[in-house]
């Protein structure tokens, strides 16, 4: 079973500046996948315990379940997506801890809207007009006691 991590930004961004913020290290960067380097990835599963797409889009929609059940919507005119894919073994010891810190790069390198979202489906983060919110206490309770993420 695999679990996914999405980190949206909102804006024209470039994607080659968003690889090197999400990235540990150089060995680390997303390379650009295909023709037109809209989409760059990187199997990181043995050491930082996910997989990699950065890629860019326009008119977005975005939508996930908020605290209390509501449906949270989002559209940006342009973004740019960060997906984190984790396989169960590693989430707790690996995946989550090394995607907040990657997390916790972008967002602090980064002054732009921003959602993190769980398998499409949970709102666990968003950044609008410069305000952080944390959603969902009890995920951060479990997997964020880092403080990485105020």
């Amino acid at each position: 079973m695999a679990v996914e991590f999405r980190l949206t930004l909102a804006g024209d961004l470039s994607l080659d500046d968003v690889a090197d913020l999400v990235a540990a290290d150089v060995t680390e960067r997303p390379r650009p996948s295909g023709t037109g380097a809209r989409l760059f990835s990187a199997r990181l599963y043995g050491t930082r315990g996910y997989a990699l797409t950065v890629s860019s889009g326009s008119h977005g929609y975005f939508d996930a379940e908020a605290d209390d059940g509501t449906r949270w919507e989002w559209e940006p005119e342009t973004y740019v997506d960060i997906d984190f894919a984790m396989k169960a073994d590693d989430l707790v010891d690996k995946g989550i801890p090394n995607m907040m810190k990657a997390v916790a790069r972008v967002l602090t390198a980064r002054q732009e809207n921003a959602a993190l979202v769980q398998n499409g489906n949970w709102l666990l983060l968003t950044r609008t007009t410069g305000e952080l919110r944390r959603h969902r206490p009890t995920w951060w309770s479990h997997y964020s006691r880092d403080g990485l993420i105020p």
